[in-house]
């Protein structure tokens, strides 16, 4: 239920609503706009509050309940945009943001590269992994705190906040030390106990949608983040997984606007993982950035033949100069900037 306070409500007002909302057993969810303030009311599904013991309370213009399970996450909420602040600029906005960088951290010769090429060629973000989930036991699951470490060098020499993956509840406090954001990768976004652990750590999160789960199921977990009151969650479309073959998945470029209709959260698109091959990889976030997505994340590589991870999705630094040369004409069509 959304209770949605007069324009020029006081401060004694809006306490006084609270105070109500506590006392009923539930939980306030303060959102201050520009000239009205709203207040979520959260708590167990299996009851519902009742709109009368607010509607003639002082302040209040109207109460209206929200038809979505996701509450906090949903457009009815929280009807303006969310903006995530990230290194002076926010993830939402008018201004696309654009993340880029290696799938893991091999070396410091080749994460300082790849950080100095891509902030050259506009990148506002560097994104590499520490911490590797992969489909095999054999294969490289990255260096831990030591590649933790390079990407904290990489920000010193390049400004560029860095984005990685934080795999469990234990290793939040650990990533949360060096990052800038956390990514929640897709083998992870229903990880609950995750969840909690990065929502209760107040810091960004990139939460990545699962390769077979629906958009309510991704709104879903970001509920779990937004129910501790950190509301600087982006969400990533990253493709899914589906009958077709040619490509590493089927990028859902529908859920980009079905995100931007039910929800206020920024969305960031993944086409790196969405085609698993770096030649496609330009026309899919030519593509996203068009349907409204508000950023993109990307996979670089300074010589992607030898990358330990994902080297098939990897852009050279030059192919990616170019592809962000490229989005900046898409973007002003769509009156956006990068």
């Amino acid at each position: 239920m959304v209770i949605v306070m007069n324009v020029g409500a006081t401060a004694a007002e809006i306490s006084a609503v609270i105070a109500r909302v506590t006392e009923t057993g539930f939980r306030a969810h303060l959102v201050e706009g520009e000239e009205r303030t709203i207040i979520g009311v959260i708590g167990d599904d299996r009851k519902a509050a009742d709109p009368e013991l607010f509607n003639l309370m002082a302040g209040v213009d109207h109460v209206m309940r929200v038809s979505k399970p996701y509450k906090l996450a949903s457009r009815e909420f929280h009807p303006k945009d969310t903006i995530v602040p990230l290194n002076g600029t926010g993830v939402g906005g008018k201004k696309l943001a654009v993340i880029a960088g290696p799938c893991s951290v091999e070396s410091r010769t080749q994460i300082l590269e790849a950080a100095h090429a891509v902030k050259e060629a506009g990148a506002t973000a560097l994104r590499g992994g520490a911490f590797k989930p992969r489909s095999s036991p054999y294969s490289f699951q990255g260096h831990g705190e030591a590649g933790l470490e390079l990407l904290a060098e990489a920000r010193a020499e390049t400004g560029l906040p860095i984005v990685t993956e934080v795999m469990e509840p234990g290793l939040v406090p650990l990533v949360v030390k060096y990052a800038d954001v956390l990514q929640i990768g897709a083998r992870n976004m229903q990880n609950y106990a995750l969840l909690h652990a990065v929502g209760e750590s107040q810091h960004p999160v990139l939460l990545k949608r699962g390769m077979m789960s629906t958009v309510e199921e991704l709104l879903m977990a970001a509920e779990y983040v937004l129910s501790h009151g950190n509301g600087r969650v982006m969400l990533c479309e990253r493709g899914i997984r589906t009958f077709e073959t040619s490509t590493r998945n089927t990028f859902d470029i529908n859920a980009i606007p079905v995100l931007k209709q039910r929800s206020h959260l920024p969305v960031i698109a993944d086409p790196s993982h969405a085609t698993g091959k770096w030649e496609l990889v330009n026309s899919a976030a030519r593509a996203a950035v068009a349907a409204g997505a508000d950023g993109l994340i990307i996979e670089v590589h300074p010589n992607p033949e030898e990358a330990w991870s994902d080297g098939a999705q990897s852009l050279r630094p030059e192919t990616f100069a170019k592809l962000v040369r490229e989005i900046r004409r898409v973007a002003e069509a769509v009156d956006r900037t990068v």
